[in-house]
């Protein structure tokens, strides 16, 4: 059994004040598996009051409106989950798993993740890329499934910042580099073209010494679970080309990114917004006490402080007011 305390921090800077700020978050981690969230606290300055619900995929949300001026929104996201040891996944099915799968999809509710969505579409580049990976009906879903992984992984470069959040697949094919967005939804589209059901999944990636993970420690993570007759859903992380439990720990599930954003909103005003996040997992044996707090780095107190002091020249609400979209 492992535990781990998540601290996300996400800083909002606006270049001139904004008059009201609409957010919705998906940070705090699903209990559901293999993994229970034992606390969860969102902290936000400007102070405000957090209401919660549940959208149909299950995944806990959190959201709030500061209708007051400010000029930067700090929002942090404090977590402890345990995660039980899962058993190690196959390297193959029985003959019969291409059969037994069509079977599940028929009887169960599993359109949504095998149609096209926003961001895993069946492009002519991704159907390019499929005849280039052989990703056909062959052998059984799990070995396809396990090639594809790798196969990805060894296509792309990973490289922080080469795409946008909202960079169509095409451009991360084309360039053959990106993040962990772009490989799982590249992987999403390719594996819902052979008739294999798969969503996205948000969340964290604990690093230890002696991992050497290439996707960005400090953030967030994405990664892909697909649906396997026998073995429910099971993750894949195509950027590091791992199976994805006990070090994976699950925040939201989707169709795509679109579903999932740690962060999504909206402010009242014109001007522009600077974004900041940081991420610090840290891993431990023996259940941390609930109430215990994880060492805040320097700038992050920084962060916070200034957040709730006054600002430091006169305020007014701009005239020509405008909904901008952060996220």
């Amino acid at each position: 059994m492992n535990f781990y305390s998540i601290r996300h921090l996400t800083r909002f800077r606006y270049q001139r004040p904004v008059s009201e700020s609409i957010m919705e978050t998906r940070m705090h981690p699903r209990s559901d598996q293999s993994q229970r969230c034992l606390s969860f606290s969102l902290s936000v300055s400007p102070r405000c009051r957090v209401f919660s619900y549940r959208d149909h995929h299950g995944n806990n949300v959190q959201h709030f409106d500061i209708p007051g001026e400010h000029d930067q929104l700090v929002i942090i996201a404090e977590s402890l989950v345990e995660q039980q040891i899962e058993m190690d996944v196959p390297a193959f099915l029985a003959p019969d798993a291409w059969a037994a799968l069509d079977a599940m999809v028929h009887e169960g509710d599993y359109g949504e993740m095998l149609l096209p969505s926003t961001f895993a579409q069946p492009t002519p580049a991704l159907m390019a890329l499929a005849h280039e990976l052989n990703v056909v009906r062959r052998d059984d879903p799990l070995m396809v499934v396990h090639e594809l992984n790798k196969r990805i992984y060894e296509y792309f470069e990973y490289v922080p910042r080469s795409t946008r959040v909202d960079s169509p697949i095409d451009e991360a094919i084309a360039s053959r580099q990106g993040v962990c967005q772009d490989f799982a939804h590249t992987m999403i589209a390719l594996l819902r073209h052979v008739g294999i059901p798969a969503r996205y999944v948000s969340g964290y990636l604990y690093r230890g010494r002696e991992d050497h993970d290439r996707s960005t420690p400090d953030s967030s993570h994405a990664w892909v679970e697909v649906l396997l007759p026998h073995l429910n859903w099971v993750g894949f992380d195509p950027t590091n080309d791992l199976i994805a439990y006990n070090r994976h720990i699950r925040t939201a599930v989707g169709r795509d990114y679109s579903d999932v954003p740690p962060t999504h909103g909206i402010f009242r005003g014109k001007t522009e917004s600077e974004l900041y996040v940081a991420v610090h997992v840290e891993a431990s044996m023996e259940p941390p006490a609930l109430d215990r707090k994880l060492p805040i780095p320097d700038d992050w107190s920084v962060l916070v402080e200034r957040a709730q002091q006054p600002p430091d020249r006169p305020l007014s609400v701009t005239d020509v007011q405008q909904m901008q979209q952060q996220q």
